[in-house]
């Protein structure tokens, strides 16, 4: 039996006892995953946003759905599920968290009435403007030790592999 050692820290230096082993027969280790990785900084990241967003009550998924909203002057909730990525079924229920909040408004579309339009309230863009700054650092310590040039890269990096997704699902 052939032996395999795959290392953490140089994920593609392989030490193996047969010349011909291929990657195919590498061992999997989850911790090299690139899901496990985004799912680690995304838990990072939603773990800095909680600490330092003023409004304890304030979720990152119901920041990032009033900014839309907020954006947009007033959208479908389908709208919001495309510019967020949120699922319908989650977007339903932080829409309706906002709304009991009275940060956003929900009214039937005035040319459709089977689509409802959710608009946000003073108080919704208020905290938006005051969380904006607070949002900035959490994204600033998100990024933490990546210098200029690597922040770019990341950027490039998951704007390229969302673009790959959309371009898929068209």
């Amino acid at each position: 039996m052939e032996v395999m050692q795959v290392s953490r820290h140089a994920p593609n230096s392989l030490d193996t006892a047969s010349p011909d082993m291929s990657p195919s027969n590498d061992v999997y280790d989850f911790h090299d995953q690139i899901g496990h990785l985004l799912r680690r900084a995304y838990q990072r990241h939603v773990a800095i946003f909680q600490e330092a967003i003023p409004d304890s009550q304030l979720t990152a998924a119901q920041f990032v759905a009033l900014s839309a909203v907020k954006e947009s002057r007033g959208c479908s909730l389908n709208d919001i599920v495309k510019t967020t990525a949120i699922d319908q079924a989650t977007i339903r229920g932080v829409v309706d968290r906002l709304k009991a909040r009275n940060l956003v408004e929900v009214a039937p579309d005035s040319t459709d009435g089977r689509k409802l339009v959710v608009k946000p309230t003073h108080q919704g863009e208020a905290l938006i403007d005051a969380t904006v700054p607070f949002a900035t650092q959490v994204t600033e310590r998100t990024y933490g030790v990546l210098n200029p040039a690597e922040r770019v890269a990341l950027q490039y990096l998951l704007r390229k592999m969302l673009e790959l997704d959309e371009s898929e699902t068209r």
